[in-house]
């Protein structure tokens, strides 16, 4: 169990200074959009939140990918079954169940879907305050 959880620990703190960089990135940049004037609002937001978003998925789907290699460097899951497809669906809790870890690995599973879930919620505060910085203030402000 000790081993199990040393490198679920490691294959989530790879994760963790991943997402780290994402969101320095992701912040730096929304602040950046955020200071120029633009004449329709509207538009604005549109033009922070798509690049935002869509960088902050590519993210998580390179955090997946770094499980799914964890997966491939402990032999993980059984022979012949998808490995980035397995981190995936723990990743995102879906738990389809349809791939089962060898049983020496069985809490790298849960492992992975507590990072997910923890840097989905990482993501979405900053989705959040990257959002909260580009509204226009409101007239009562």
């Amino acid at each position: 169990m000790l081993r199990q959880l040393f490198f679920g620990g490691v294959f989530s703190l790879i994760n963790i200074a991943i997402h780290a960089l994402a969101m320095a990135s992701v912040v730096s940049a929304s602040r950046a959009a955020s200071a120029r004037h633009v004449g329709w609002p509207a538009l604005r937001l549109v033009m922070i939140m798509i690049p935002t978003v869509s960088v902050l998925m590519a993210f998580h789907l390179a955090e997946i990918g770094v499980w799914s290699l964890g997966y491939a460097l402990l032999d993980v899951v059984p022979p012949g079954a998808d490995r980035f497809y397995f981190a995936f669906v723990n990743y995102t809790t879906l738990g389809y169940g349809d791939i089962v870890p060898v049983a020496e690995w069985r809490l790298l599973g849960p492992m992975t879907a507590m990072n997910g879930v923890l840097l989905f919620g990482w993501s979405t505060a900053v989705i959040f305050e990257v959002l909260w910085k580009a509204l226009p203030p409101s007239p009562d402000t």
